[in-house]
């Protein structure tokens, strides 16, 4: 889980494993683990959640925080435009990586609640689109489209797994 503070990284992750909301906001300092067990094309799978601290002024997502993961979930609050550009930059940063090019990377457009405050211009949500293999909007607080954010990650991690394995056979 990237993004900048306050996106709501932890709450979804939060609503996706516990099923639970709270609108008490606490800043996630260094790393949260989770974990949660799911079936995803017939295929048990576990998956290890990291909730790294939000990139602000006085703390950035370095190289070193993203070594070894599999994939991410890149959180975008539509209430603050520039969240869309500490996600570009995570994004690159994933794809600078060793094997980046091969990382899933799913974006979630979170707070669709409040829709209708979102600041995201269509050419940002162009880019999106154009950038990533999906794009959901998502509300942690409405436990809306977070299934779907978590199972479409974990679906790109089995294909990727899976044409792994091919290359290597």
């Amino acid at each position: 889980m990237l993004g900048s503070f306050s996106v709501g990284k932890t709450s979804l992750v939060k609503q996706y494993v516990e099923s639970v909301f709270s609108d008490k906001y606490h800043t996630t300092l260094g790393v949260k683990v989770d974990k949660k067990q799911l079936t995803v094309h017939g295929q048990a799978m576990t998956l290890m959640l990291w909730d790294i601290a939000g990139d602000d002024d006085f703390f950035k997502v370095r190289p070193t925080h993203l070594r070894g993961m599999a994939g991410a979930i890149i959180v975008i609050d539509g209430t603050r435009s520039n969240t869309f550009d500490v996600a570009m930059s995570l994004y690159k940063m994933v794809r600078a990586l060793p094997d980046g090019h091969n990382i899933p990377v799913v974006f979630a457009l979170n707070k669709a609640d409040i829709k209708h405050q979102w600041m995201l211009s269509e050419e940002m949500l162009l880019v999106l689109k154009e950038t990533s293999s999906a794009m959901i909007e998502s509300s942690a607080k409405d436990d809306f489209g977070v299934d779907e954010l978590f199972s479409s990650l974990a679906g790109e991690l089995v294909l990727t797994s899976k044409l792994n394995k091919g290359v290597r056979a």
